[in-house]
């Protein structure tokens, strides 16, 4: 329920009002008294006071912010010093390591800023177990794990529908084996990369003629890897719609999901493993922590420190060219239809009890919650 006034907490999303982060907000705080304050991204500077002078009138017990952004970050820290409102963060990356890879002279500031936006919070909901233990580490009082869930479901019946319908729109045999991708194709020019890049440089030494690799989505990479292609075996759909994403998913046989061995992409599980997994999908990756912590036979694990590192893109190259259809079957048969890890109603629920318990305690201490 959503409250206009006399509200218990104020929620809000630094990606944006009605993006997938706010999305994910709303569900998790499903059953608890919310009023959500609606971030735009155009005007940052104005969310910074909109979002104090919704605290200082308001006077919410909680305020959840999802996401890291900083105009969002320093709303809360200021909120918490001003007007003693304590505030739970929920993310799903490593700020400091990511800004980081992408800006090194921001990284410094971004890291203290990461840490400071913990230490100051009272409860953080991590997107995977390891970013939990970050915030913990960093000095939130309180945190829990709620990694996501497929916002789709497909039974068998569909997906053996869409597969045949898709494949017969991109005009992919059925013998053949599908490995695919959907996500942001974001060009980092530091590191000349985005999602994507392992599939069409390890394409370049595949040998079989059974091979098709389909790319789902779009971004500045998408014309850095259509320059770089020189397969007919790889497709790039380009941008889908929400809703046609299961389709797509449904016509692969298993899914690329390249992360890098660091503070970036070993923290992450990325929304796409749930819905990756819901179609039943093994998953093609590095050795991250991930591919130990959830079971071991739904993961193909490439031998390399990055995606775009030589010895990662010829250790795909090899597996591709020794995988066999077969074995990726019996693979995806591993995979049940429902895993507790991604369940959304359990999340829901135990961030309820979460988001209640903080109030409780909040309450119990006041006065001495302040740091």
């Amino acid at each position: 329920m959503e409250q206009e006034s006399g509200n218990t907490i104020i929620g809000f999303a630094t990606q944006g009002s009605k993006g997938d982060d706010e999305h994910r907000l709303r569900a998790l705080l499903g059953n608890l008294p919310v009023s959500y304050y609606p971030f735009e991204k155009k005007n940052k500077v104005r969310n910074l006071w909109n979002i104090l002078a919704r605290i200082r009138t308001e006077q919410p017990q909680l305020v959840v912010m999802e996401g890291t952004g900083i105009v969002g970050g320093l709303a809360v820290i200021l909120g918490r010093t001003l007007y003693r409102t304590p505030y739970i963060v929920s993310s799903g990356d490593s700020v400091g390591p990511f800004i980081a890879q992408k800006h090194p002279a921001l990284g410094l500031l971004f890291h203290t800023y990461e840490k400071l936006l913990y230490k100051r919070s009272i409860g953080f909901i991590g997107w995977t177990p390891y970013l939990t233990g970050r915030a913990l580490t960093f000095g939130s009082t309180y945190a829990m794990t709620a990694p996501g869930w497929a916002p789709f479901e497909l039974s068998s019946e569909e997906r053996i529908r869409a597969r045949s319908v898709q494949r017969a729109r991109l005009g992919i045999p059925e013998d053949h084996v599908v490995i695919g991708l959907v996500g942001s194709l974001n060009w980092n020019k530091r590191i000349g990369y985005c999602y994507g890049y392992e599939l069409v440089r390890a394409m370049e030494t595949v040998d079989r003629d059974d091979v098709t690799v389909v790319i789902v989505g779009d971004g500045s990479g998408k014309p850095h890897l259509e320059r770089l292609n020189k397969s007919r075996k790889v497709l790039f759909t380009g941008r889908v719609a929400r809703e046609e994403v299961p389709s797509y998913l449904a016509a692969m046989d298993a899914a690329s999901l390249p992360q890098s061995i660091d503070q970036v992409g070993s923290f992450r599980y990325t929304t796409k493993v749930s819905e990756y997994l819901s179609i039943g999908l093994p998953i093609i990756t590095g050795t991250i922590p991930m591919a130990y912590d959830l079971e071991r036979n739904w993961f193909y694990k490439i031998y390399g420190d990055c995606p775009w590192s030589g010895s990662y893109i010829a250790g795909l190259a090899s597996w591709i060219n020794s995988v066999s259809k077969a074995e990726i079957e019996e693979r995806s048969r591993t995979i049940p239809s429902l895993i507790p890890q991604f369940n959304k109603q359990d999340q829901v629920s135990r961030v309820t009890e979460f988001v209640q318990d903080i109030i409780l305690c909040a309450n119990a201490s006041k006065g001495r919650i302040s740091r």
